[in-house]
């Protein structure tokens, strides 16, 4: 699995070109691809925007609601946590996890025509677990609505892939998976530095990931 960020979609592009041109790419054949935007999970504080656009008696969703909506989320996104989140690298942890999901919007059960106050309560509930692994995986989140077939991608990376296993259980419990969510197929592995190729390529021994 190779896996690459770039600040814009041609850079996405130029990556493809260079790599497709490796003479690497005649041992291989293509099996998935996905592409996605990372993105900051917002309902918990989109929640507290919704709270204060209400005291300052907006009303929800007009000109001025949306106007004051916009403005305060630049701030959120202009926020050097959020920044550098938006703007990540690829997290240097030795195990990797990749998994893409969908919201369901069948007939019986549909995130999208449920009210953005129940999402809201869902999502922090789910955020909740989430921070309970803190500083054990670091996670990303893209989002691909409009660019693949799934709505969302996942990556997790840990130091202990034992990590993933704990993690996506204790979430399959929460209400905004277990009736929710639908999951498409995981990839798990080490991750390893690009100059450790020739090592991986002769199977001597098992690539390492340089932390420098």
């Amino acid at each position: 699995m190779v896996t690459h960020y770039a600040r814009a979609y041609d850079g996405l592009a130029h990556a493809q070109s260079a790599f497709d041109r490796l003479e690497l790419t005649d041992c291989l054949v293509p099996r998935e691809s996905f592409t996605s935007v990372l993105e900051l999970g917002l309902y918990d504080a989109t929640a507290k925007i919704h709270e204060e656009l209400r005291a300052a008696n907006l009303k929800p969703y007009s000109a001025e609601w949306n106007a004051a909506f916009d403005e305060r989320l630049n701030q959120q996104a202009a926020n050097s946590r959020n920044a550098e989140r938006l703007w990540a690298k690829v997290p240097q942890r030795r195990y990797v996890s990749f998994y893409p999901m969908d919201k369901k919007r069948g007939e019986s059960v549909n995130w999208y025509s449920l009210p953005y106050a129940e999402r809201a309560r869902m999502m922090v509930e789910h955020g909740k677990i989430g921070r309970t692994f803190h500083g054990l995986v670091t996670q990303v989140i893209s989002g691909a609505i409009g660019h693949d077939d799934w709505e969302w991608g996942v990556d997790l990376y840990a130091d202990d892939p034992l990590v993933f296993k704990k993690l996506v259980y204790e979430m399959r419990f929460d209400e905004a998976s277990a009736k929710y969510g639908e999951f498409g197929p995981f990839y798990s592995g080490v991750q390893f530095s690009i100059s450790q190729l020739p090592v991986f390529l002769s199977g001597a021994s098992v690539p390492q990931l340089d932390q420098s």
